[in-house]
């Protein structure tokens, strides 16, 4: 493609974007829409600005949350994962436990976690934790399990020890997988931070921005409802573009995904 044209790709995003909050902005002034219905973007921005303080406060606790479950979805899902991949009984044994945590809704039994756990910061890591695992486990059992079968034969041919095959064979081929199960969870375990503090229902200083959402929507200050999503919505954004990054970084020089669309 021509350099202009991947320039031309690479604004058209934020054109488009650009224009939504412009037609956005002007259906509002035009029709005179009450802000406690739909405020203005300018209005959002502003409320925002002047709210900033509070807002980023609960933000970064919003972030604990995700990131501590992001981080324990990883090292339970990965290990776990070894294990099914090295040795089918584990797998057999363990492996509906994993999908009745996949299949049951969040907000069926965050109630019962709330209830069981006295922590709220832990019930919520958990909350987020069951959500975000599940992408990670089944990701990266089926990248273990990916490697040709010929290399398979190969490493058998010459004696290698199982942890040499896993080292040298199994995880380079799992890493796609992985990364793509972990740009899953990323989002998930926002989500799930999020919807588990809406269903505790948790107010004070030392909340996340769901707490924010719903006293703002109990007092019908719209503005700062939407002001909170937008930081909801720009954190999801920046994990997005996270594990991207970490995408490019690892598979960039090698796997075909990156390799190709870096062209």
């Amino acid at each position: 493609m021509p350099a202009r044209g991947q320039f031309l790709l690479k604004i058209l995003p934020f054109v488009v974007f650009a224009a939504a909050l412009v037609g956005w902005e002007a259906l509002v002034r035009i029709n005179n829409i009450p802000q406690y219905i739909l405020p203005a973007p300018t209005l959002v921005l502003v409320t925002l600005w002047d709210n900033l303080g509070s807002l980023m406060q609960s933000w970064w606790f919003t972030m604990k949350v995700t990131f501590g479950a992001l981080f324990l979805a990883v090292a339970g899902g990965v290990i776990l994962a070894t294990l099914f991949a090295l040795n089918k009984w584990v797998e057999a044994s363990l492996f509906p436990f994993a999908i009745v945590l996949q299949v049951t809704p969040i907000v069926a039994i965050a109630p019962l976690i709330l209830i069981f756990i006295d922590s709220t910061m832990a019930a919520l890591l958990l909350c987020a934790w069951i959500v975000a695992f599940f992408p990670i486990l089944s990701n990266t059992v089926i990248g273990l399990r990916s490697a040709d079968h010929n290399l398979r034969d190969l490493f058998s041919l010459y004696r290698a020890s199982p942890w040499q095959t896993l080292r040298h064979l199994l995880i380079p081929s799992a890493m796609p997988y992985f990364i793509a199960g972990l740009k899953i969870a990323g989002g998930l375990s926002l989500i799930g931070a999020v919807v588990a503090e809406f269903t505790a229902g948790a107010a004070g200083k030392q909340t996340g921005l769901a707490s924010r959402i719903l006293e703002a929507s109990f007092r019908t200050e719209i503005p700062k409802m939407f002001a909170a999503l937008v930081l909801v919505s720009l954190t999801g954004v920046m994990i997005f573009l996270l594990f991207n990054f970490v995408s490019k970084l690892v598979l960039g020089k090698w796997h075909e995904s990156e390799v190709k669309a870096s062209r």
